[in-house]
């Protein structure tokens, strides 16, 4: 562990709900990590071992849609998490993520994540209250972008926003 590290995970907001003591905990466990555009990250259905913290760039998570092929669900920026598959079984990705631009992250091992919120039930509580909204912001970003992809032409129209 650099004090590079433990400087990235200390300042990134995702986590600025932790103590020093736990962000210190987390950062022992994380490495740098860099995507080139285009990058695909995970696959969806691939088996989920880690989560990303963003520094700067950019990722798209996308579904595979029988007969569109892939779609961007949602794009995530500099200071989001990217991945939760790796809380629950059978620790797979529900989505992709691809690398929109050149992207820089931290990446943390999710299986030596669970075994310190196993040891340590406070921890646990604390990450699991951090990742939980990013699971529920996701699964309804999810389903407005599906609603927007079934969506007939007539039916597009009365939902938009209106003025």
């Amino acid at each position: 562990m650099t004090s590079t590290v433990v400087q990235r995970v200390s300042a990134h907001p995702f986590f600025g709900a932790l103590s020093a003591h736990q962000r210190t905990a987390l950062a022992e466990i994380a490495a740098p990590v860099t995507f080139a555009a285009g990058a695909r990250i995970f696959a969806e259905g691939d088996p989920a071992d880690r989560f990303w913290l963003v520094d700067e760039g950019s990722v798209a998570l996308d579904l595979r849609v029988p007969g569109r092929g892939d779609q961007t669900l949602e794009t995530l920026g500099a200071g989001t998490v990217l991945g939760w598959s790796w809380l629950y079984p059978p620790f797979q990705w529900h989505f992709g993520a691809v690398a929109r631009v050149p992207t820089t992250a931290i990446a943390f091992d999710g299986a030596s994540v669970r075994r310190r919120c196993e040891a340590d039930p406070a921890f646990g509580y604390a990450v699991l209250s951090l990742f939980t909204p990013v699971i529920i912001e996701r699964l309804q970003a999810t389903r407005l972008r599906l609603l927007d992809l079934y969506a007939s032409p007539a039916q597009a129209r009365l939902t938009e926003v209106r003025p």
